[in-house]
C-alpha cells in the first residue's frame, strides 16, 4: 500500500522557460515578435528572437553579395529591437536575445528552437500565396509536434 504525499504547490514553474519568435522583418513577422515579447513578458520567460539568413547560392554564383545584404537585414533587425526595447524600459523590463541561424527558414527555425531548447516557438502567418501549395513554415512547424507553436496573422 502506497503512502499518498500531500499535494505541494510550486509558484513560478509551470508556463514556458524559452520562447522562440522568428522573425524575418515582413509585418506578420514583427507582430508575432511583439505577441511573443508580451508572452514573454507574463510568464517571465527568455524571449528568443530568431533570424534565419537564407543560403543563396544562385546568388551568390552571380556575383551578388548575398551574405552582406542577409547580414545588413539582421543588423537592421536588431536596430529596431533595441529600438523598440529602449522606448518599453520604463514600463516593463523582460530578457531578449537575438540570434541568427543559416538556412531555409523551417530548418534554420528547427535548430533555433532545438538550439535554445525552446519551449514554445511564434511566427507570423505567411504572407506569400505560394506557401497555400507548398506549405507555410508556420504549418510545417506546426505539423512537426515539437513544441507548441502559436501563428500570429
Amino acid at each position: 500500500m502506497t503512502e499518498q504525499q500531500p499535494h505541494r504547490f510550486e509558484r513560478g514553474t509551470d508556463g514556458p522557460k524559452v520562447i522562440v519568435a522568428g522573425l524575418d522583418g515582413s509585418d506578420s513577422s514583427m507582430r508575432a515578435a511583439a505577441y511573443a515579447a508580451g508572452l514573454a513578458r507574463r510568464q517571465n520567460a527568455m524571449l528568443a528572437l530568431v533570424y534565419v539568413q537564407p543560403v543563396i547560392t544562385a546568388g551568390a554564383a552571380l556575383g551578388v553579395p548575398v551574405s552582406d545584404t542577409t547580414g545588413e537585414v539582421a543588423e537592421d533587425l536588431v536596430s529596431e529591437i533595441r529600438a523598440a526595447t529602449e522606448r518599453f524600459s520604463d514600463a516593463w523590463d523582460m530578457r531578449w536575445e537575438f540570434h541568427t541561424f543559416r538556412g531555409d527558414p523551417y530548418n534554420g527555425l528547427v535548430t533555433a528552437a532545438d538550439e535554445l531548447k525552446a519551449d514554445a516557438v511564434v511566427v507570423g502567418a505567411s504572407e506569400s500565396a505560394g506557401h497555400r501549395f507548398v506549405g507555410s513554415v508556420a504549418v510545417r512547424l506546426v505539423k512537426a509536434g515539437r513544441w507548441p507553436v502559436t501563428v500570429v496573422p
